[in-house]
């Protein structure tokens, strides 16, 4: 699974936000490795590194977020198909790419 990630300004960053790529310094040195959970004395050692962006895991989304998401899709998609009628025989190849459209747009893995 993609690690999503966020570049946050110093300013932003809070203790115990986790790095999502590794920290080099302007040589390529490794400051910190992928994952490291940033504590108040990591971030304060950031200037002295000439470091003022860091590149930061998103959180996971919730499960509203995703069922919100979900729904939108749904909608976009009858919205999309809005003229297409699912029964008519003679629109097979409508209603094909509409089976494989929603199962790639909401995940469920299903198609005609």
């Amino acid at each position: 699974m993609a690690v999503t990630h966020q570049h946050l300004p110093l300013e932003q960053v809070r203790p115990g936000m986790i790095l999502s790529d590794v920290l080099l310094d302007a040589h390529g040195q490794v400051l910190l490795p992928q994952g490291a959970v940033l504590t108040e004395n990591m971030l304060a050692l950031m200037p002295r590194h000439n470091i003022d962006m860091l590149p930061i895991q998103a959180p996971p989304p919730t499960p509203e977020a995703i069922a919100a998401q979900q729904a939108a899709d749904s909608e976009r998609l009858a919205y999309l198909f809005r003229k297409h009628d699912p029964d008519d025989p003679l629109d097979a190849a409508t209603t094909l790419l509409r089976s494989y459209v929603t199962a790639y747009r909401l995940g469920t893995g299903e198609s005609a």
